[in-house]
């Protein structure tokens, strides 16, 4: 971690679209729009691809880390990490609310324009969360941690279309509700953390 503004780290960064309102200084801090989302046929049928992608363009292997802090207020309300191609080809982490129940901790990685969706149970309560996204050619490394310290493995995925470079950074949406809160902190983006397999 650092001092230095999140503005420094993320200078190079854009939005793929913009959220309700934003800003960056010593954290980036956002209001997502409403009707937003990231979700290609699967199951429930519709494709949506307008939700708020902060990103830089990364060419070979990475980790990028990033902490995210949020106040949900719907249904699926979400924020985390995320890496792209295209609309057909992509990974995102997150926690997603459910606000009469357990949330969501988990991730989507969508090939060929379909996604699917892995998820672990996850108190409701929790507002905030460390992510760890990291390549190794067209394989990738997914590990979340309550405090950027211990991490846990979510997932190992591959996209089957991955050229050498393609987007990476944090993400927010808000699927079914009006918009809600969040920020993002303390975020690196380096050489890949992810070992070799021996």
């Amino acid at each position: 971690m650092t001092d230095a503004p999140l503005s420094e780290t993320l200078a190079g960064f854009r939005w793929s679209e913009e959220p309700a309102a934003w800003s960056l200084g010593r954290e980036l801090e956002l209001t997502t729009r409403p009707d937003t989302d990231y979700w290609q046929r699967t199951h429930y049928g519709f494709r949506r691809d307008n939700g708020h992608f902060f990103f830089t363009a990364a060419a070979g292997d990475f980790s990028l880390t990033a902490r995210l802090q949020f106040q949900p207020v719907a249904q699926y309300d979400q924020c985390g990490v995320m890496c792209r191609v295209d609309q057909d080809s992509w990974i995102k982490a997150s926690v997603e609310y459910e606000p009469h129940g357990l949330s969501r901790l988990g991730s989507v990685v969508t090939n060929r324009g379909y996604s699917d969706w892995a998820t672990q149970d996850i108190d409701a309560s929790v507002a905030q969360m460390w992510y760890r996204l990291s390549r190794r050619g067209s394989d990738f490394h997914i590990e979340s941690s309550a405090d950027g310290q211990r991490w846990q493995q979510m997932r190992i995925t591959h996209l089957h279309d991955c050229p050498a470079e393609i987007q990476v950074g944090v993400y927010a949406c808000s699927p079914v509700g009006p918009g809600f809160a969040c920020r993002v902190s303390d975020v690196a983006l380096g050489p890949s953390q992810w070992g070799a397999h021996e």
